[in-house]
């Protein structure tokens, strides 16, 4: 009888515990879309779905890759682990926003009575992403990659200065609302000199190799015979975001335009002044030190005959004294040597 009431227990808690965990149906699918269209590619690392930058601090459906995974039994817990990049359980909205500092990089999921478990992956860089989603212990890796933003902020780079009729290289460049290089961005160039105005419209390059980089353009701008040279580089750019850098659309850099033959001319000519200085130094120090040797040879003359004289004087005190010492012997004195 006990027996078969253990039996019974046995059999009870089996068959509640197979009520209780769920099983991943063989037909649970997951679709990929991005602002309510199906996203392009996003299987594989070498085709990743292309997901545009937020151009506000919200994050919008048109920013994010939806990963919905449907057909699941009740109680299925799905997880979703990003990298370079965020996910959301919900989207936000115009009226209802969700900020771009939100999300986690790991989410956890459970469907309860439901049988779907929606995520939203977005971005903030343009680096490449994952997303690896795990349902009853099989994992599916998606890929994405960040594009760029609306232009926010550009930028207008030369030298400071440069000489008349030379080409100066001049690079402009686009980045968007979390500094993210813009590729493709309309960058207009207006060069301004005193025989007048031209106005040129550039494209930044939209990648990197060894003659270009990303989400800068390198043109080259001749310098006339004189003057300055002004360059007013402006472009569109997206409205102001509270947090945020403040949109610089418009740039002006100026180049002293150098007359290197007449900068020349005036540092020869302020050469020939030192050096003729230094001529004229040169030859008060050769006198100055002709009249030196002049008067260290008279001086050595001199002195000859200083030292003729006192030893004259030696030997005619050394006589007397001899003369003395030989009379008064008690009261010799010394001789001069």
């Amino acid at each position: 009888m006990n027996s078969f009431k253990k039996t019974a227990l046995v059999v009870a808690a089996a068959l509640t515990m197979s009520t209780m965990v769920s099983v991943v149906p063989a037909n649970a699918a997951t679709t990929l879309t991005v602002g309510g269209s199906a996203a392009t590619g996003g299987t594989t690392a070498a085709a990743p779905v292309s997901l545009p930058v937020p151009d506000s601090n919200n994050v919008l459906a048109a920013n994010a890759l939806k990963i919905a995974v449907d057909s699941l039994t009740a109680n299925t817990v799905v997880t979703a682990v990003a990298t370079n990049g965020k996910i959301l359980t919900t989207i936000g909205t115009t009226s209802a926003p969700v900020a771009a500092s939100s999300g986690s990089t790991s989410v956890s999921y459970n469907t309860g009575s439901g049988n779907t478990a929606d995520f939203f992956v977005f971005t903030t860089g343009v680096a490449d992403g994952t997303v690896a989603v795990t349902v009853g212990g099989t994992t599916t890796t998606f890929y994405f990659k960040g594009t760029a933003g609306a232009i926010n902020t550009i930028a207008l780079t030369s030298a400071d200065s440069a000489a008349a009729g030379s080409v100066q290289k001049v690079t402009l460049s686009a980045a968007d609302i979390f500094g993210n290089a813009k590729g493709g961005a309309s960058i207009s160039l207006q060069v301004v000199t005193s025989s007048g105005t031209t106005t040129t419209a550039y494209t930044t390059d939209t990648a990197t190799t060894t003659t270009t980089t990303i989400g800068t353009k390198v043109v080259d701008v001749t310098m006339p015979a004189s003057g300055v040279v002004t360059l007013i580089a402006t472009a569109t750019t997206a409205a102001a975001v509270s947090g945020f850098a403040t949109p610089v659309g418009v740039v002006v850099k100026t180049i002293a335009v150098r007359d290197l033959t007449a900068e020349l001319a005036a540092k020869n000519a302020e050469l020939a002044v030192v050096n003729s200085q230094l001529a004229a130094a040169n030859a008060a120090k050769a006198t100055a030190e002709a009249a030196l040797a002049t008067e260290k040879a008279a001086r050595a003359a001199d002195k000859v005959v200083a030292d003729k004289a006192i030893a004259d004087l030696k030997a005619k005190f050394n006589a007397l004294a001899k003369k003395w010492n030989a009379k008064f012997p008690k009261l010799k004195v010394s001789w001069i040597k």
